[in-house]
Order: C-alpha cells, then structure tokens, then sequence
C-alpha cells in the first residue's frame, strides 16, 4: 500500500486534477513519494479518495512536465529534476524573465509598479516562514513577468517552477538564508519602480543565475539527495528504496 499517510487534497484548487498535481507534488517533497518506486493509479485514488480520471489527467499532465513517468499496465514514477534539467530550465527562465524586467520597469502601469512593491513587501515580511516566503516569492516573480505584458511566459515559468519545486526549499542545502533571498530582489524591484529597464534586466539575470548555479551545484554534491529535501524525508525515501 501507498505510504502518503499526510497527502490529501488541496480545497483551493480550480479542478480536482489540479488538487491531485497539488497532492503528488506535496508529497514528492515531503518525501511520501519517492523515485525508482511504482505506483498504482488505483492506490493513488484510493488513498485520495477520488475517481480515476482526475488521477489519470494529473498524471498526464505531470508527465508532460517530465515529473513523472507513467509505466503502461502498472503505475507512475517519479522523476526528480538532474543538475542538467535545472540548468536547462534556468535556460529558458533566463530568455523570459530578465527581459519581462525591463519591460515592466519601462511600460507598466504606476498600478501595476504599486502591486509589485506590494508583492515585494510581503516577500520581506515573510522571511521568518518558509511556507509563506515561496508563496510570497512566487507571487513576485509572477507579478514582474505579468507587469511585462505577457501572460504566456508567465504560464510557461510557473510550470517550469513546477518542476524545480519538486526539489523542495532551496535554502540552506543551496547556501542561502531567507533574508538573502529576498535582499537578492530587492535591486530587481528597485529597477522597476525606478522604470530603469537596462538595471532591471542586469539584476533579473543575475539573480535567477546565481539560483540556477546554486541548485546545479547542490545536485551535483549530493545527486541523491535533492536540495531543500529535509533530511527525515530524505530517511523516509532512502529506506522505500
């Protein structure tokens, strides 16, 4: 049987196959579902108490992320990102992001700017909660990207950031505090606010390098043990093998 003794399904999710993604990804991090295990689509919806279909959709649509892979006739595995995925997806976040930077310090609204200091501010005030501080960081990258007038790239980084969330936190494994992250923001925002798009753009891509080196480097270390995963979860995967 399944050992997810705390998954369960997200109540603030559009669609129940969104809760179901929301719940596999929950527990690929806490370490209830591990990788170079096969699961069962049954199981699956049992311990989730739901039908079939919205699993088999989740699954679908986490196998086209490249975070599970679906075994005909038996089941799904997990699959975790590589150093070479991560720095595949900082690729692609690098061609978006800095560029959404410039364009939302040179042509966003001043409503716009006001959302982004406030999506900033709840960033600081959330350093001391984990939980809420990827939340908060999540919400600003987002916010930065939409202010730059394209809502496609920021459906496409979201998912990308997806995937690297499947790591777990990337604080201390990564060599950074809280507080850290965030002061590594704050010349982003200042260059929007400022409407100084060449800045904006310059601290964009060195943030969003500096994370993607980090991450690379954390798996490189330590390939089985992926960084941000807290070291019971890690036990707990370990011992499933």
């Amino acid at each position: 049987m399944l050992r997810m003794v705390r998954l369960s399904l997200s109540p603030g999710a559009p669609s129940l196959a969104d809760a179901v993604v929301d719940s596999i990804r929950a527990g690929v991090v806490a370490g209830e579902l591990v990788p170079d295990r096969t699961y069962s689509v049954y199981q699956l919806a049992e311990v989730l108490d739901v039908s079939r279909s919205p699993v088999r959709e989740a699954l679908l649509r986490l196998a086209e992320a490249g975070l599970v892979e679906i075994e005909r006739n038996r089941g799904f595995r997990v699959v975790l990102p590589r150093a070479s995925d991560i720095l595949e997806i900082f690729e692609i976040r690098l061609a978006l992001e800095p560029d959404a930077a410039r364009r939302a310090a040179e042509h966003a609204s001043d409503d716009e700017h006001a959302t982004i200091r406030a999506a900033f501010e709840a960033l600081g005030a959330a350093v001391h909660d984990e939980d809420r501080f990827w939340v908060a960081d999540q919400h600003l990258h987002d916010c930065l990207v939409r202010a730059g007038g394209n809502c496609r790239a920021a459906a496409i980084i979201e998912r990308l950031r997806a995937t690297t969330a499947l790591l777990g936190p990337p604080t201390t494994t990564a060599g950074r505090t809280l507080p850290e992250i965030c002061d590594e923001h704050e010349p982003i925002v200042a260059a929007v606010l400022a409407r100084d798009g060449a800045a904006a753009e310059r601290a964009m891509r060195h943030h969003l390098e500096h994370t993607g080196r980090l991450l690379a480097r954390t798996l490189r270390a330590d390939p089985a043990a992926p960084a941000g995963v807290s070291q019971s979860a890690h036990r707990r995967a370990a011992a499933a093998r």
